[in-house]
């Protein structure tokens, strides 16, 4: 049985939930519009609790089972990204500048699924609790969330959540335990020379040459610092000095991405790009200040919560449409928080061909919904079975 027999009726619906949400995007926390229109739906499902403006403008949604037993978590995110959306579709972004190029549209959808399947069958016990939450993308709504209490005050023992994936087949499940996802640390750093004339750099403290130095050797904490077998990415992704040919600026600044499993491998890299930076700066002469920001740590998947999510999977869409041990890969999701704190597990869900996430031609595919509202259903009733 690939998709719920009574989900799949929902089809039609979830596709008229999503369209609307992508047609009205809103970034971080600022997620008003959002959230309102995920609570009227709930309201109408006859859910038994909303509480609402958790971290700003998130909500938590609890229905109940039958007869006592645990709580558990799925979460779903909110929130777009500031991009001028090129699909052309029907359905395009109507507020400038923003888009859901991530498909948080289609997992807060998928969520609303479950959601009226759960609320009209109760086909399990204990309570479930839906999290819809805002800024993964920007901000960490996810360790919001947890700060403000929201596992304590709820009681949830095991939590999941679903990401949509281009190019993997349409229902299929990718997911593998332990880490799955890197966590990420940024990186600024600003540099001040002595400006002046481009004939004359003699008289100057040239801070962009200062900069070019400090990125060519910061690759060498990758190739010369750390255990080849332990993963690791710097990319340096932005570099701006300069206002004219002629022109030595006198101010510099780079930024740049970390990313790092091993929480010791991130503490040392940090300190090693301390170093690096000081080194640079005496040898160049410039005033260097450092901007580091410790950003979302890994996402690690619990590995019996994990297996236990696999055997789910392969009820929605057989053996052969899951993939239990797929490798970890280098994004970033402040879903890592909750996995902190409480098991469970983390999976992403393919969507078929088409323009890859953070696109400006990406779309959601709707056909991909009832794949992941069946999964977290069929999730609670064999978690907590009646």
């Amino acid at each position: 049985m690939p998709v719920l027999n009574r989900i799949a009726d929902y089809a039609p619906q979830m596709r008229e939930w999503r369209r609307w949400l992508h047609q009205h995007p809103e970034l971080e926390f600022d997620c008003h519009e959002t959230a309102a229109f995920v609570a009227a739906r709930l309201r109408e499902f006859g859910v038994d609790e909303i509480h609402e403006g958790i971290a700003k403008t998130g909500l938590v949604a609890i229905i109940d089972g039958q007869g006592e037993g645990p709580t558990i978590g799925l979460r779903a995110d909110m929130d777009a990204l500031p991009i001028e959306e090129a699909t052309g579709l029907e359905h395009a972004s109507t507020v400038a500048g923003r888009m859901h190029a991530c498909g948080h549209d289609g997992h807060t959808t998928m969520l609303l699924g479950a959601a009226k399947y759960l609320a009209e069958t109760r086909n399990f016990r204990g309570r479930v609790a839906l999290i819809f939450q805002p800024a993964e993308e920007e901000g960490g709504g996810g360790d919001v969330m947890v700060r403000e209490g929201m596992l304590d005050r709820f009681g949830i023992g095991e939590v999941y959540a679903l990401h949509n994936t281009p190019q993997v087949p349409l229902g299929r499940f990718v997911t593998t335990p332990g880490p799955i996802m890197a966590a990420v640390d940024t990186l600024r750093v600003d540099l001040k020379g002595r400006g002046g004339h481009g004939a004359y750099p003699h008289d100057c403290i040239d801070p962009i040459a200062a900069a070019v130095g400090m990125i060519s050797a910061l690759q060498t904490i990758v190739s010369r610092n750390t255990n080849p077998l332990a993963e690791i990415v710097i990319s340096v992704t932005q570099i701006h000095a300069g206002t004219a040919s002629n022109i030595i600026p006198e101010e510099a600044w780079f930024g740049a991405t970390i990313r790092t499993f091993d929480p010791d491998v991130r503490k040392a890299t940090k300190a090693r790009i301390e170093q690096v930076v000081a080194g640079h700066a005496a040898a160049y002469e410039v005033e260097a200040v450092i901007d580091y920001d410790w950003g979302y740590p890994a996402t690690v998947n619990d590995a019996d919560r994990t297996a236990f999510a696999v055997r789910v999977a392969e009820e929605v869409a057989g053996a052969a449409g899951v993939v239990a041990d797929a490798g970890r890969e280098m994004g970033a999701e402040d879903f890592s928080y909750l996995l902190e704190k409480r098991p469970g597990c983390y999976l992403f869900l393919g969507q078929g061909e088409g323009a890859g996430l953070h696109h400006p031609k990406y779309d959601f595919n709707d056909e991909a919904a009832p794949f992941g509202a069946s999964f977290f259903a069929r999730l609670v009733e064999r978690a907590q079975p009646l």
